[in-house]
């Protein structure tokens, strides 16, 4: 019997690679875009770009679909960058400059004033009952200066009390296990188990 085809609708390569590794046991294959790119992120909300995505792959290719959309959220700037996260310092940034531009609008600010949440919504689309979301987020602070070399986006300055490291100085598994993407991801798998069993 062939197994479930699962499309992961993103274009980030490591977002795919950290989804399909947390999924890996669920027993259906993954399937990427390829060259078909997502429509504009213009929602007003990480949960609606993450509905976007996902109906917009179901629509595409006619499969259950996954997507998610992951917003980081600093006390200290009314929530920023938020919803803009992936283009804080502007289109077709690098995660550097991305994170170059956060640590700026931080300089000289105390640890307290450093707080922030990485929320991530998981959208899955394709269901007899259209499209769930799931939920996930951690909370941390913002370093002054990068620490650790895994990890993407603003890993390397989001430092996790509870662990004593920043995201980008986790192994993967580490990473996978409390993070934001990961504790939704794990939501969402759980529910898929029951809808394809």
């Amino acid at each position: 019997m062939s197994k479930q085809k699962l499309l992961v609708a993103t274009n980030n390569k490591d977002k795919f690679k950290e989804i399909t590794a947390i999924l890996d046991s669920l027993n259906v294959e993954f399937v990427s875009l390829g060259d078909i790119e997502l429509p504009e992120e213009d929602g007003k909300t990480i949960e609606e770009n993450a509905i976007k995505k996902s109906e917009f792959g179901f629509e595409i290719k006619k499969m259950l679909t996954i997507a998610d959309d992951t917003g980081l959220e600093v006390d200290a700037l009314n929530g920023a960058p938020g919803v803009y996260s992936s283009r804080f310092a502007g289109e077709n940034v690098s995660y550097e400059d991305n994170r170059k531009k956060l640590l700026n609008e931080l300089a000289g600010k105390k640890l307290e004033e450093r707080k922030a949440k990485f929320r991530c919504i998981i959208a899955v689309s394709g269901l007899e009952k259209g499209t769930k979301t799931f939920e996930g987020s951690v909370d941390g602070y913002i370093t002054e200066d990068e620490r650790g070399n895994s990890g993407f986006g603003y890993d390397a300055i989001f430092f996790v009390p509870e662990i004593g490291k920043t995201m980008a100085e986790m192994s993967p598994e580490e990473k996978n296990k409390i993070s934001h993407r990961g504790r939704a991801i794990v939501k969402a798998k759980k529910y898929l188990e029951n809808y394809l069993n």
